[in-house]
């Protein structure tokens, strides 16, 4: 490998704001906010909209879409006007 190339890869602590979950792993994310986990030390926190503790493939909870109310709203505003 090249060196001088690659992003910093290191521990990133994770926060799905849906599910309030935190889990550290590693990444090449960063960010300025921070937080102190478990082990005492400090940790680089990224907020995600959605993880595997909120997603429904995962945690088995499908979410209701009205796609016939979606349709008629997608018709009304670029269907063909008569």
């Amino acid at each position: 490998m090249k060196q001088g190339i690659h992003p910093q890869y290191g521990p990133v602590v994770f926060r799905d704001k849906v599910a309030g979950v935190t889990f550290l792993t590693r990444s090449t994310m960063t960010s300025e906010r921070t937080i102190e986990w478990e082990d005492g030390k400090t940790y680089p926190l990224v907020d995600v909209e959605i993880s595997s503790a909120s997603h429904p493939f995962y945690t088995g909870k499908s979410r209701l879409v009205d796609t016939a109310g979606r349709v008629e709203q997608f018709n009304k505003r670029y269907g063909i006007k008569k």
